[in-house]
Protein backbone atom coordinates (compact mmCIF):
# COMPACT_ATOMS: atom_id res chain seq x y z
CA UNK A 1 0.00 0.00 0.00
CA UNK A 2 1.22 3.43 -0.85
CA UNK A 3 0.63 6.25 1.48
CA UNK A 4 0.76 10.11 0.65
CA UNK A 5 3.36 12.25 1.92
CA UNK A 6 1.47 15.64 2.56
CA UNK A 7 1.38 18.06 4.94
CA UNK A 8 -1.04 17.26 7.85
CA UNK A 9 -3.97 19.10 7.12
CA UNK A 10 -5.06 19.73 11.14
CA UNK A 11 -2.79 22.19 12.95
CA UNK A 12 -3.90 21.97 16.42
CA UNK A 13 -6.89 22.27 18.44
CA UNK A 14 -8.39 25.33 18.92
CA UNK A 15 -10.81 24.59 21.40
CA UNK A 16 -13.56 22.02 22.69
CA UNK A 17 -17.31 23.74 22.99
CA UNK A 18 -19.54 23.21 25.71
CA UNK A 19 -22.85 24.27 25.60
CA UNK A 20 -24.30 25.61 29.00
CA UNK A 21 -27.49 26.58 29.47
CA UNK A 22 -26.53 30.00 31.10
CA UNK A 23 -23.29 31.82 30.73
CA UNK A 24 -23.15 32.61 34.47
CA UNK A 25 -24.07 29.03 35.89
CA UNK A 26 -21.17 27.83 33.04
CA UNK A 27 -18.84 30.37 34.30
CA UNK A 28 -19.70 29.10 38.29
CA UNK A 29 -18.69 25.70 36.99
CA UNK A 30 -15.66 25.84 34.84
CA UNK A 31 -14.06 28.65 36.68
CA UNK A 32 -14.54 28.65 39.93
CA UNK A 33 -15.14 25.31 40.82
CA UNK A 34 -12.71 23.74 38.19
CA UNK A 35 -10.05 26.79 38.69
CA UNK A 36 -10.21 27.31 34.61
CA UNK A 37 -8.86 30.72 34.07
CA UNK A 38 -11.16 33.04 32.01
CA UNK A 39 -9.23 34.13 29.12
CA UNK A 40 -11.98 35.86 27.26
CA UNK A 41 -15.56 36.83 27.69
CA UNK A 42 -18.33 37.82 24.95
CA UNK A 43 -21.91 38.30 25.16
CA UNK A 44 -22.82 34.23 24.02
CA UNK A 45 -19.46 32.33 24.95
CA UNK A 46 -16.17 32.48 27.63
CA UNK A 47 -12.79 31.31 26.67
CA UNK A 48 -10.97 29.45 29.47
CA UNK A 49 -7.58 28.63 29.77
CA UNK A 50 -6.88 24.89 30.07
CA UNK A 51 -3.97 23.64 32.27
CA UNK A 52 -1.54 23.06 29.59
CA UNK A 53 -1.59 23.25 25.80
CA UNK A 54 -2.94 26.23 23.51
CA UNK A 55 -6.26 24.77 23.12
CA UNK A 56 -9.29 26.63 24.84
CA UNK A 57 -12.46 25.34 26.54
CA UNK A 58 -15.08 27.48 24.96
CA UNK A 59 -18.42 27.65 27.29
CA UNK A 60 -21.50 28.76 25.36
CA UNK A 61 -25.45 29.56 24.95
CA UNK A 62 -25.25 29.37 21.27
CA UNK A 63 -26.49 26.33 20.59
CA UNK A 64 -26.91 22.55 22.28
CA UNK A 65 -24.09 20.97 20.50
CA UNK A 66 -20.69 20.75 21.23
CA UNK A 67 -17.76 20.33 19.34
CA UNK A 68 -14.08 20.51 19.18
CA UNK A 69 -12.57 22.68 16.81
CA UNK A 70 -9.51 21.88 14.64
CA UNK A 71 -7.66 24.69 13.47
CA UNK A 72 -6.66 24.86 9.86
CA UNK A 73 -4.81 27.43 7.43
CA UNK A 74 -7.41 28.13 5.48
CA UNK A 75 -10.77 26.23 5.73
CA UNK A 76 -11.63 26.72 1.89
CA UNK A 77 -8.57 25.07 0.93
CA UNK A 78 -9.20 22.45 3.89
CA UNK A 79 -12.39 21.66 1.87
CA UNK A 80 -11.27 21.40 -1.16
CA UNK A 81 -8.81 18.70 0.19
CA UNK A 82 -10.96 16.85 2.03
CA UNK A 83 -13.84 16.62 -0.73
CA UNK A 84 -11.31 15.43 -3.05
CA UNK A 85 -10.25 12.82 -0.55
CA UNK A 86 -13.89 11.38 0.01
CA UNK A 87 -15.67 13.46 2.31
CA UNK A 88 -17.96 16.03 2.51
CA UNK A 89 -19.01 19.33 3.29
CA UNK A 90 -22.14 19.32 6.04
CA UNK A 91 -22.18 22.82 6.80
CA UNK A 92 -20.09 25.54 4.60
CA UNK A 93 -18.06 27.86 5.93
CA UNK A 94 -19.72 30.86 7.53
CA UNK A 95 -17.59 34.45 8.74
CA UNK A 96 -17.25 34.64 12.48
CA UNK A 97 -15.21 37.40 14.47
CA UNK A 98 -11.30 35.31 13.62
CA UNK A 99 -11.96 33.88 10.68
CA UNK A 100 -14.42 30.92 8.60
CA UNK A 101 -15.92 27.94 10.39
CA UNK A 102 -17.22 24.84 8.64
CA UNK A 103 -18.22 21.37 9.34
CA UNK A 104 -16.78 18.76 7.42
CA UNK A 105 -17.41 14.70 7.15
CA UNK A 106 -15.09 12.04 6.64
CA UNK A 107 -15.74 9.40 4.66
CA UNK A 108 -17.55 7.35 7.49
CA UNK A 109 -19.66 10.27 8.72
CA UNK A 110 -18.07 11.58 11.68
CA UNK A 111 -18.76 15.99 11.56
CA UNK A 112 -15.42 17.72 12.28
CA UNK A 113 -15.12 21.40 12.71
CA UNK A 114 -12.55 23.91 10.73
CA UNK A 115 -11.78 26.55 11.48
CA UNK A 116 -9.41 29.64 10.40
CA UNK A 117 -7.78 32.72 11.67
CA UNK A 118 -7.67 34.43 8.44
CA UNK A 119 -9.07 37.56 10.72
CA UNK A 120 -6.73 37.07 13.38
CA UNK A 121 -7.67 37.01 16.88
CA UNK A 122 -10.57 38.57 19.29
CA UNK A 123 -9.29 41.59 20.30
CA UNK A 124 -10.46 41.87 24.42
CA UNK A 125 -10.05 45.16 26.80
CA UNK A 126 -8.11 44.33 30.22
CA UNK A 127 -11.17 42.54 32.03
CA UNK A 128 -11.26 40.24 29.11
CA UNK A 129 -14.73 41.37 27.49
CA UNK A 130 -14.41 40.70 23.71
CA UNK A 131 -14.29 44.09 22.24
CA UNK A 132 -17.08 44.16 18.82
CA UNK A 133 -15.35 44.30 15.59
CA UNK A 134 -17.00 46.31 12.71
CA UNK A 135 -18.82 44.54 9.84
CA UNK A 136 -18.35 41.12 11.38
CA UNK A 137 -21.30 38.91 11.70
CA UNK A 138 -22.10 37.11 15.23
CA UNK A 139 -22.94 33.96 14.32
CA UNK A 140 -20.23 32.22 16.71
CA UNK A 141 -17.85 33.58 18.98
CA UNK A 142 -15.12 31.47 18.69
CA UNK A 143 -11.61 31.29 20.65
CA UNK A 144 -8.22 32.62 20.34
CA UNK A 145 -8.15 36.39 21.55
CA UNK A 146 -5.62 39.06 22.14
CA UNK A 147 -5.52 41.66 24.28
Amino acid sequence: MSRARSRPLFRDIDCVRIPVPDLAAGLSFYRDKLGHELIWLSETAAGLRLAKGGAELVIHVESSRGETDLLVDSVSRAIERITRSGGSVLEAPVEIPVGRVAIVADPWGNAIAILDLSKGRLRTDAAGKVKPSAGTPRRRSHSRRVR
